[in-house]
């Protein structure tokens, strides 16, 4: 059976695999698990992928920023150690892998990324500091760890419909819409050469021909310089709090059906242009019905019950397997 199963995860991880950089220099030891261990480098270059984001969001917030990123440190240790565990226990069951398996694997994960250039594939591990037989090694125990996953850790028991309400009135927040407008916008770009007006006056023309009768879509579609001209100026639903304030101001003033006056404003690199702002309909601030989210909730209930059982499995194996933290 595990035979089976292992054949199955191997080809269904293949796309999502993705080789970390190995660290050059062993520093410092964060975790024994047996007779592995988990490095700081480790750590660290698991987290890189995040630090960005996470200076963006958290920019003049220091401690913020470092009680996060000490967060996700710990919590991808964790998950190191977790894996640790599970390769141990591989081990100590004495599962084998066939060779020509991990070397199957191996070709594939190159294949994908690189296609037939090895001399690509050679380049990048240098500059990740791999060498073709750690690169394998890690083709092999992420197989392992899916497979092992696979096979010990059961899906939960079906979903009741109670269970759903529950969790739908305990996370209204994730489902909470802000104001919204349903929006299409005509944007005339002001060139620096325009000393005498003729932009604004090209707007005031389109505004009146709009007002007159002629139809927002084909106005936008004609002489609009945004980026959705071709869709008739359609910007689609959109929420407040996503708007830039100056146009969210203008938006959210009108009436559906009503179409603003031309506003002088300035794009987000700061480039003077008129814009004609036409509110199609509005939606106000709203709790999204169970219905309409009711297949997502059951996703994350199902992932919340698996990734339980595995805590609830991987705990089981810590208990017999030597782990010591740093």
């Amino acid at each position: 059976m595990f035979k089976a199963i292992l054949a199955v995860t191997i080809f269904c991880s293949a796309a999502s695999w993705v080789v970390a950089a190995e660290p050059l220099l062993i520093t410092g030891v964060d975790a024994v698990v047996h007779n592995s261990v988990v490095t700081y480098q480790e750590v660290d270059l698991s987290v890189a992928p995040f630090v960005q984001e996470l200076q963006r969001r958290y920019q003049g917030k220091p401690e913020a920023y470092q009680e996060k990123l000490t967060e996700i440190l710990n919590d991808n240790l964790q998950q190191m150690i977790s894996q640790q565990i599970i390769l141990h226990e591989y081990e100590r069951a004495g599962y084998k892998i066939p060779d020509s398996i991990i070397d199957q694997a191996v070709e594939e994960r190159i294949r994908d990324k690189f296609g037939n250039d090895r001399a690509a594939f050679t380049k990048e591990m240098q500059a990740q500091g791999l060498t073709f037989e750690k690169f394998r090694q890690r083709v092999r125990e992420q197989i392992i760890i899916n497979a092992m996953q696979h096979n010990f850790v059961f899906e939960a028991s079906i979903i009741s419909p109670h269970k759903i309400e529950v969790y739908y009135a305990a996370h209204q927040a994730d489902y909470q819409l802000d104001d919204r407008v349903k929006l299409r916008m005509i944007v005339l770009n002001k060139p620096v050469t325009d000393d005498s007006g003729q932009t604004k006056r090209m707007a005031d023309e389109i505004l009146a021909k709009i007002k007159a009768g002629t139809p927002f879509v084909e106005m936008a579609s004609a002489y609009s310089q945004g980026s959705q001209a071709s869709q008739g100026g359609d910007l689609d639903w959109q929420e407040r709090k996503i708007l830039r304030k100056d146009l969210a101001d203008a938006a959210f003033s009108l009436k559906p059906g009503e179409c603003s006056k031309v506003l002088e404003l300035t794009d987000t690199e700061g480039r003077p242009g008129y814009y004609i702002l036409l509110v199609e309909a509005q939606d106000p601030a709203h709790v999204k019905p169970l219905k309409e989210v009711r297949a997502e909730i059951e996703k994350n209930i199902a992932i919340d019950d698996r990734n339980r059982l595995q805590k609830e499995w991987v705990d089981k194996l810590r208990k017999k397997t030597y782990v010591r933290l740093f």
